[in-house]
């Protein structure tokens, strides 16, 4: 690469604004458009986020799109196939939970999410195609809500037990937002929920968690107890026939989730 040029997405929000990347991957792009191409394969390889030239997934994609239409065909396949094992690793380690599904179910699951991941590039590799352009803005959050999709249509039965807005407005109900304003894990003070943004933004990172610790947020919303010494009272514990204990657990690993998707940090 030798242009300092970066290309802009082209997609535009239901507002009329165009996407865009974040300055921190602009940044980074524009240093990476400098490199050879044994470099870029070289940062693209390492693994660890925490190393100092590790290369983040929205500057990877960047790049496989970038080589559209050019002679470097060799690059473009090495630099996918690092970006597609990442996707596998990062759904299989999404997969970990204290009872997992079935393994056939999960299987389909990574498969639907990276086929449909790799024929959005295939298309993207002819002409420039639109619906990659969020993924270059928040890759791991855009990969978890195609996750999620990819699991209701796998699970169609207990998704709908979980399911916390409105399909067909896309709003939050009511309930679930009260509830969360009152509870004493509540991420928000009460104003933000007068912003539609925040509040869509707040459905996704629902969306993105575990479906057990989905479906612990979904109740403590709406105001059941995790245990209760009455033997009469429903409460989360019994309802998921998992222990007090591990009800808190799945809890506490949603509320850091939460709070780390709201802080625009990495979805887990």
């Amino acid at each position: 690469m030798n242009s300092m040029t970066i290309t802009p997405l082209r997609k535009r929000k239901p507002t009329g604004e165009l996407y865009t990347r974040i300055p921190e991957i602009e940044s980074l792009l524009i240093e990476l458009s400098s490199l050879s191409s044994d470099d870029l394969i070289r940062r693209a390889a390492i693994p660890k986020r925490t190393h100092p030239e590790y290369m983040p997934s929205e500057c990877l994609l960047y790049l496989i799109r970038a080589s559209r239409g050019d002679d470097r065909g060799p690059q473009f396949g090495r630099l996918y196939h690092i970006l597609a094992k990442r996707i596998w690793e990062a759904l299989s380690k999404w997969d970990d939970s204290d009872e997992k599904r079935e393994s056939l179910v999960q299987e389909e699951i990574r498969e639907s999410v990276l086929g449909h991941f790799c024929e959005l590039v295939s298309a993207d590799h002819t002409a420039y195609f639109e619906a990659l352009d969020p993924f270059e803005v928040r890759f791991d959050q855009v990969l978890a809500r195609r996750r999620v999709d990819a699991w209701r249509k796998a699970s169609p039965d207990e998704t709908r037990l979980t399911s916390l807005y409105d399909e067909k407005s896309g709003d939050i109900y009511a309930d679930v937002e009260a509830a969360a304003a009152v509870s004493s894990y509540s991420l928000f003070a009460a104003s933000d929920y007068e912003d539609i943004d925040y509040r869509l933004r707040l459905r996704d990172a629902i969306d993105s968690l575990l479906p057990e610790q989905r479906q612990v947020i979904h109740m403590l919303m709406q105001e059941f107890p995790i245990d209760s010494q009455e033997p009469d009272v429903m409460t989360i514990a019994k309802a998921l026939k998992r222990s007090e204990k591990t009800i808190r657990n799945y809890r506490d690993k949603a509320i850091v989730a939460l709070r780390t998707y709201m802080n625009d940090g990495e979805t887990i």
